[in-house]
Parts: structure tokens; C-alpha cells; sequence
């Protein structure tokens, strides 16, 4: 009995010894759900899937996707805030979730302070567009044109809030121009009547107007990626044509509640850094022309409150509208 009992003491010492960081290498021991905030079958949906399947991969549990869409991107970052934060609720964060419509009405979380950043997964720039109708052949010329006929034009946008429409709205900020916001539902509809040249300017996705730039059917002035685009390497970066510093797109990253453990916050960063550069996520993300964007948790959080800094300032100064 004495030696059963010595034993047990034993035991309890080694197992209350363990290192605090023993339990979360265990992680995960089951399956992680990552809130999706947009639509099944969209652009990010694309992505979110890809990157489940990877992390599944890497981590040894499956990584299921789950839509939470609606609210702005408001609904599924307001259920991954309010999950337990042990890293088996995930959200795939954009802009839109922790930054444009947090700033734009009231919602029961906070982008930024609610969340734990694991890092940034891409970005997909948006586009200078305009229909071959305005005599325009680059950013330069354009910003003359519409300096020249203030109000005359007017763009297309995805929405309300939507990254094309901040996107325009800050290059009106920038350049000093004005010109007419028609809000659309969706990038879609506004593509339709850029191309018929009723709304004859826009800032859209490229993955949703390149075909259109290539076919002639519109011509693009300038790219908001940080370098040039493989896939149109004639256009150039807003810098390049002029505006220095100047980046529009929606970028996309994964994020936990906050006050995750920091183990398991690494393995789920370690994980993340291995999916970004493997070949399925390198081909999914070229077919949207995306930029990977593989920044540490640090980076990411510097980021997106840098994102956060130019929306408040673009608000204060412009006044602008993100929701009706």
C-alpha cells in the first residue's frame, strides 16, 4: 500500500511539473471550424476551402468550412469573437469583418482587440478600369479629365463598404477629383455596365475584369498591388503611375478570438506558413490573381491597423457613406 501510494505522489508531482506549453502541443485533438463570412461559391470561399483542406493536412484534423455570410462581414467575425478562444474556431478575417463595417455602424465585437491575428493569407488587388470611351490612356490623363468636367463621371462599386468603392473613394481623396459613387450589388452587375459603358469607370477585382482588359473591352490605368500583376504586366501599380503608397484590394487573413493560447497560436502560424507556399495554394491563389501574403501574427496585426488608420482618416475626411 505504501509503495502504491509513493507511486501515486510520483505521479501527481511529474504530471503537475509538465511545462505549461504540454497540453496545447496535443493540438488539435479534434476538428477546427473556420467561419467563412461571405456566401458558399464566391472568391473567398474559393480560398477559404483550399486553405481548410491544406491546415487539415498539416494540422491532422479535418478543418472544416462553415458560411456565416451577412451583416457586412459582421456575423461570422461576430461568432468567431464569441467562441471559447482555444483555437477550434477560426475566422477567414477581410477587411470588411475587422475593419470597414465595424467602422460604419454598430456591432458586438471589436476587429481588432477580439482577435488573435495568425497571419495574413493574400490579397486580391483591385483595378483602375474605364471604359474605351474615355479618352484617357493613364492615371495622369485621367486625373485631368475628370479635374476638367468635376462630377461628369461617375464609377461603378461592388456595394456600399465594398473594397471598390473604398478603393475609389480614397483615389478621389488622393487626387482631389470627384466623381459620381453608383453602388451595385455585387461586383458582377457593376462589370456588366462598366463594359456597356454605362457606368464608364470603375475599381473592381481583377479577377473579375481581367478578361474584359484583355478582350479590349476595358482599359486598365493603374493596379493596387505592391508590384505588378504576372497576368497583366503591361498595367502599372498606382506608385508606378504616380501615387505613391497607394494600395486598394481585399486582403484576406485567419484569425482566433482573442486570448488564444500562444502554443497554439503557433502551430496554427506554422501550419499556415507551410499551406501558403504549398503548390495547391499557389495555383488556387493565381486564379484570382491574388498576392500571398505571408506575414508573421506581428505583421499582420500592424496591418490591419494600419487598414484601420486609413479608413478612419478616409471617413473623417471625406465623410463618406458605407451603408445606407
Amino acid at each position: 500500500m505504501k509503495l502504491i501510494k509513493t507511486l501515486i505522489a510520483v505521479s501527481m508531482i511529474a504530471t503537475f511539473a509538465l511545462p505549461p506549453t504540454a497540453g496545447a502541443q496535443a493540438f488539435p485533438t479534434k476538428s477546427i471550424t473556420l467561419v467563412n463570412p461571405y456566401a458558399v461559391g464566391g472568391p473567398a470561399d474559393q480560398l477559404a476551402r483550399v486553405l481548410a483542406k491544406g491546415m487539415g493536412e498539416q494540422l491532422g484534423q479535418p478543418v472544416i468550412v462553415e458560411n456565416k455570410a451577412g451583416g457586412g462581414a459582421s456575423i461570422g467575425a461576430a461568432f468567431v469573437a464569441n467562441a471559447p478562444a482555444d483555437g477550434y474556431t477560426l475566422l477567414f478575417g477581410t477587411s470588411a469583418a475587422h475593419v470597414v463595417t465595424p467602422a460604419a455602424t454598430r456591432v458586438p465585437y471589436d476587429g481588432i482587440k477580439d482577435f488573435d491575428f495568425i497571419g495574413m493569407v493574400a490579397n486580391v488587388p483591385n483595378v483602375l478600369t474605364v471604359h474605351p470611351s474615355i479618352k484617357a490612356n493613364n492615371v495622369k490623363d485621367f486625373i485631368a479629365l475628370v479635374k476638367s468636367e468635376p462630377g461628369k463621371l461617375s464609377y461603378a462599386s461592388a456595394g456600399l463598404g465594398s473594397s471598390p468603392h473604398i478603393g475609389m473613394e480614397m483615389f478621389k481623396y488622393t487626387t482631389g477629383t470627384f466623381l459620381l459613387h453608383i453602388p451595385y450589388r455585387g461586383a458582377a452587375p457593376a462589370t456588366t455596365d462598366m463594359v456597356a459603358g454605362t457606368v464608364p469607370v470603375g475599381m473592381l477585382n481583377i479577377s473579375g475584369v481581367q478578361a474584359f482588359i484583355k478582350a479590349n473591352r476595358l482599359r486598365a490605368l493603374a493596379y493596387g498591388g505592391s508590384k505588378r500583376s504576372a497576368s497583366l504586366p503591361d498595367v502599372p501599380t498606382f506608385a508606378e503611375a504616380g501615387i505613391p503608397k497607394f494600395i486598394s484590394g481585399s486582403w484576406y487573413s485567419l484569425a482566433a478570438p482573442a486570448k488564444t493560447p500562444v502554443p497554439v497560436l503557433d502551430r496554427l502560424t506554422k501550419a499556415l506558413t507551410v499551406v501558403l507556399a504549398s503548390p495547391e495554394f499557389v495555383n488556387a491563389a493565381a486564379q484570382q490573381s491574388a498576392e500571398i501574403y505571408n506575414l508573421t501574427s506581428a505583421q499582420t496585426q500592424a496591418f490591419v491597423l494600419e487598414d484601420a488608420k486609413t479608413m478612419h482618416e478616409l471617413i473623417k475626411g471625406t465623410g463618406m457613406k458605407l451603408t445606407e
